[in-house]
C-alpha cells in the first residue's frame, strides 16, 4: 500500500469528535481477520431478509501512480475484474490563523477546524477572485453539524484563488486548508468492472470515487486509525451541508475524505455510506474486503466518524447537499429507503422502535430511535430541517408501510 509523501501527525489533541473520545485501544479480538469473504458473507446472507435481492460484491484493489506502472514495477494492466480508470489527485494547501492564503490551483472547497467553542458567532471566511481581490465576508453558520464538530466546515470556493478567514469568537488553533478534488495531475485507479451491490444495493466502490488509500496511512506506514468493528445497534442519518445541484458529487466526497482524514487527523471519511443528488450511494469508511461494505466478515460494523462519542455499533449514512430548508431529491430519498430497508433486514433492527444505544467501549447510553438523526445524539442542526422532518415517513418505509 502506497504511504503518503507527509501526513498530519495523530497525537494533536484531541476534539470531541475523533474517535479516541469515546473509544480506549481496540481489543486484539476486534481486528482479528475475518473468517468468511465478502462474496461469501453476502451469499449467506440471504436467510436474513426473506425476499431480498442478493448480488455478490465485487471489490478491487487500488492502484495509485501516475503512469501505467503500479508502485511494484509490473505492468498497469488490471487486476482480474477490474478496469483502470483515471481519477485527478487531490491537490491541497493547509494553513494556521486567520493570514490570507493562496494557491496555484483553483480552489473547489475550503476545510476549516478549530478548537475552543462550538459555537460559528463572529467566524466568517472571504474568497479572492481569479486577479486577487476579496469578495464579501460570508458567515460559517448553515453549516448543519458546526456546533456538534467543534468546528469542522467544507465551505464551498467555486474556483477561487485564495481566501481570509476569521475564527469564531473563543476559538483556538484555528487551521483551514484549500482543496482541489477535480482539476490535479491524474491518478489510475483499478475500478471493478461490474456493479457492485450491497444486498441488492448498487453503490460506488471506494475505488469506484476514487478513494486514494495511501490517505489512511502514515508516514511510517502505519494505519492512522486501524479498523476496529463492534456489533451492528442502530442508523443515523446525517446531511453534508455541501452545495446543492452539486455538478460533480464524487469531487466532492473526495474533498470530504481529505478533510475528515488528513485536516480532521481522523485518518478516513466519516461516514460508513454516503448518497448524491441522484441517488448514486458511495462506500464510505474503509472496512476490509471480507465483509458487505461497513462490516467485516462476521457481519459486525466497522467503528467510523459521524456520532462523537457514539459511534462505535453507529451506521452513519450522509445525504450530499444542504437539508436545511429543502428535503432531498427523490432519487436520493429513494436510494436511502432502500439502503435502510435492506440494512435493517439484514441486522434484524426494526425501523419504527426505540432503543437504548450503550457504547461498548465505554458503556455510555442514549436512548434514541432505532433510525436516527445527528441531532438525536448532540446539538447540531443535521441531518438539515427538512430531512429531520422526513425521518418519520423513512422509518415507514423501510418498514414496507409505506
Amino acid at each position: 500500500m502506497a504511504v503518503p509523501p507527509s501526513h498530519p501527525s495523530s497525537s494533536g489533541p484531541s476534539t470531541p469528535s475523533q474517535p479516541s473520545a469515546e473509544a480506549d485501544p481496540t481489543p486484539a479480538s476486534h481486528r482479528a481477520k475475518s473468517r468468511l469473504t465478502r462474496r461469501g458473507l453476502i451469499g449467506a446472507a440471504s436467510a436474513v431478509a426473506a425476499g431480498a435481492v442478493v448480488t455478490p460484491a465485487v471489490m478491487a484493489a487500488t492502484t495509485d501512480s501516475t503512469d501505467s506502472t503500479d508502485s511494484s514495477g509490473a505492468s498497469g494492466a488490471p487486476q482480474d475484474g477490474t478496469t483502470v480508470e483515471t481519477f485527478p489527485r487531490t491537490r491541497s494547501k493547509a494553513a494556521t490563523g486567520e493570514a490570507p492564503v493562496e494557491a496555484a490551483f483553483p480552489i473547489a472547497y475550503v476545510g476549516i477546524r478549530w478548537e475552543g467553542t462550538n459555537s460559528v458567532d463572529g467566524g466568517g471566511i472571504r474568497l479572492h477572485d481569479a486577479d486577487g481581490a476579496g469578495g464579501d465576508w460570508k458567515s460559517l453558520s448553515g453549516s448543519g453539524c458546526s456546533d456538534a464538530n467543534g468546528g469542522a466546515l467544507l465551505v464551498p470556493a467555486g474556483s477561487a484563488s485564495g481566501y481570509e478567514v476569521k475564527a469564531p469568537q473563543g476559538a483556538t488553533g484555528l487551521r483551514s486548508v484549500a482543496l482541489d478534488t477535480s482539476n490535479g495531475p491524474e491518478r489510475k485507479v483499478d475500478v471493478p468492472s461490474d456493479t457492485t451491490r450491497v444486498r441488492g444495493v448498487a453503490y460506488l466502490s471506494r475505488p469506484a470515487w476514487g478513494a486514494d488509500e495511501s490517505k489512511r496511512f502514515k508516514p511510517d506506514g502505519t494505519e492512522n486509525t486501524p479498523t476496529a468493528y463492534y456489533p451492528f445497534q442502530t442508523i443515523t442519518v446525517h446531511h453534508t451541508a455541501t452545495v446543492n445541484n452539486d455538478p460533480d458529487p464524487a469531487a466532492t466526497v473526495r474533498a470530504i475524505y481529505e478533510l475528515h482524514a488528513i485536516t480532521n487527523d481522523w485518518g478516513d471519511i466519516g461516514y460508513h455510506f454516503l448518497i448524491d443528488e441522484e441517488g448514486r450511494v458511495y462506500e464510505g469508511r474503509y472496512s476490509g474486503d471480507d465483509g458487505i461494505p461497513a462490516h467485516d466478515g462476521e457481519g459486525k460494523l466497522v467503528t467510523a466518524f459521524h456520532a462523537a462519542g457514539y459511534n462505535s455499533g453507529n451506521l452513519g449514512i450522509a445525504l450530499l447537499g444542504n437539508l436545511m430548508e429543502q428535503g432531498p431529491t427523490d432519487a436520493a430519498r429513494a436510494s436511502l429507503t432502500r439502503l435502510v430497508r435492506v440494512l435493517c433486514r439484514f441486522h434484524g433492527l426494526d425501523p419504527a422502535a426505540r432503543l437504548t444505544y450503550t457504547n461498548p467501549i465505554n458503556g455510555t447510553q442514549k436512548d434514541v430511535p432505532s433510525i436516527s438523526g445527528h441531532r438525536d445524539w448532540m446539538a447540531t442542526e443535521c441531518p438539515g430541517e427538512v430531512m429531520y422532518g422526513e425521518l418519520a415517513l423513512l422509518r415507514e418505509a423501510a418498514a414496507g408501510r409505506s
